[in-house]
């Protein structure tokens, strides 16, 4: 049995947020929008999401503190998630401009349909949808862990995902022959 020894050069530089960032790029995550409907109704763009449990069916998204998300779902107890395609980019960096405006005139030009559970806006044209009921907050640094129980799944035609990877959006086509 043979080894193979691996040489690397590590930077031991103190931990900044900066270094995490920088390091953060190099991972790969798809694109959702994270929405609450009802009085609270707010949509944002994310990328640190996750799938959890499949038993329980079990998601989680992490927000800011300081977000009007994390105020949104904490108040209605329960959010949509869209998961965007690759030619939802505008989308995606739609939800993301903290100039938008706030409330249900974020969504006036966007093409969306209430969560028949939880009236969380659905963008239209994704790939898959969820809707969440909240379960359990964790609190940390300063963002908020929220893990919810997937009520209602669908998927969508689409097969070219949107992705976030070094600092920008990139586009990942399945349906390319391999």
């Amino acid at each position: 049995m043979s080894s193979v020894q691996v040489e690397e050069t590590v930077d031991r530089a103190p931990m900044t947020p900066a270094s995490l960032r920088e390091a953060m790029a190099r991972f790969a995550t798809g694109v959702i929008v994270l929405s609450v409907g009802g009085e609270n109704i707010h949509g944002m763009t994310a990328n640190a999401f996750s799938s959890v449990s499949l038993d329980p069916p079990t998601v989680l998204c992490c927000v800011s503190r300081s977000a009007v998300m994390h105020g949104a779902v904490t108040a209605q107890r329960c959010f949509g998630v869209s998961v965007l395609g690759a030619q939802q980019e505008e989308l995606a960096r739609h939800f993301a401009d903290r100039k938008r405006p706030l409330g249900v005139e974020q969504f006036r030009a966007i093409d969306w349909t209430p969560g028949p559970l939880t009236q969380a806006p659905l963008l239209r044209g994704a790939l898959a949808w969820l809707e969440c009921e909240l379960t359990e907050v964790h609190a940390s640094g300063d963002h908020s862990i929220f893990l919810g129980k997937v009520v209602s799944s669908s998927s969508g035609r689409g097969r070219s995902g949107l992705l976030f990877f070094d600092g920008r959006f990139q586009r990942v086509d399945t349906t390319a022959a391999a």
